[in-house]
């Protein structure tokens, strides 16, 4: 499938699965599942992933909390199941997983909880403090800022709070100047796509294990990448840098880049999801 997702997309789900997939791009093959963040945002604003489909085959996993699945998630470490019951739909052995943003969380939890099921990782613009406890840098990218959006936008990133869905959509759209490196009538379009869920995207976190942490960092995970934007105001660079090192990870970090790379450096974001996808088939 190419194209909008609004026109022509196609949901694969199963009586049996918890979750919606749809297949992106026209590529045949051994699909890579793509699991995106939010959290719980709904997938659309995943785009083509810059057209990265046309090389290799993908499926998209819409969470629970979204509206093609419905429901709320019982927490990212529990929902690893619906990840490895995906798998098992589209029937592989193991798969290829390409996590951005808050899906990386959920990424790691399959390859931790079930290592057999997971051949390869590649977390694309990972949150990283709750990882590896290093102080977020984000104050040292806002520096070189010199928009007033996405200075007001990082402002909000560090302060606000929202407690109801209305002020959550508010403080979303007030933050997202700050989540790209520029904000051009490219990045705008783009943030309007998909409305997040604040009970959706609060369920994410809960009822998480206290030792999980530990086990993914004891974790023999599969080989790992980790792409990284040096401008992401949301991850700063250097948790990013150290969360790579911690995993074991290879690290690509995207000069000139924020926290969507596929938007922001698509042609650069293509060549390295492509050249790690060519190398695991």
């Amino acid at each position: 499938m190419h194209g909008s997702w609004e026109t022509d997309r196609v949901d694969l789900r199963p009586a049996s699965l918890p979750v919606a997939l749809t297949p992106l791009g026209t590529a045949d093959g051994r699909p890579a599942l793509v699991i995106p963040g939010g959290p719980c945002r709904p997938p659309e604003y995943l785009t083509d992933l810059a057209d990265l489909g046309e090389q290799h085959p993908l499926v998209v996993l819409h969470p629970r909390g979204t509206p093609a699945s419905g429901g709320v998630s019982r927490g990212w470490w529990t929902d690893a199941e619906d990840v490895v019951a995906a798998i098992d739909a589209l029937g592989l052995d193991a798969a290829d997983i390409i996590g951005h943003s808050a899906g990386t969380r959920l990424s790691l939890a399959v390859a931790t909880r079930f290592p057999d099921r997971v051949r390869s990782l590649a977390l694309v613009t990972p949150p990283a403090t709750w990882l590896t406890g290093t102080a977020h840098d984000g104050d040292d990218i806002a520096a070189m800022r010199e928009d007033a959006e996405g200075i007001a936008g990082y402002a909000s990133i560090l302060t606000d709070e929202p407690e109801t869905q209305d002020a959550f959509e508010e403080v979303f759209r007030r933050q997202a100047p700050a989540t790209y490196a520029r904000w051009t009538a490219t990045e705008q379009a783009h943030a309007g796509i998909g409305r997040m869920n604040l009970a959706a995207a609060e369920a994410w976190f809960r009822d998480i294990p206290a030792d999980a942490l530990d086990l993914i960092r004891d974790a023999s995970l599969p080989p790992t990448l980790v792409v990284g934007g040096d401008l992401d105001l949301l991850t700063g660079r250097r948790p990013v840098e150290e969360y790579a090192a911690a995993l074991g990870a290879e690290l690509v970090m995207i000069r000139g880049c924020g926290h969507y790379p596929w938007v922001e450096k698509p042609d650069e974001f293509r060549r390295i999801l492509d050249e790690w996808l060519t190398a695991r088939a």
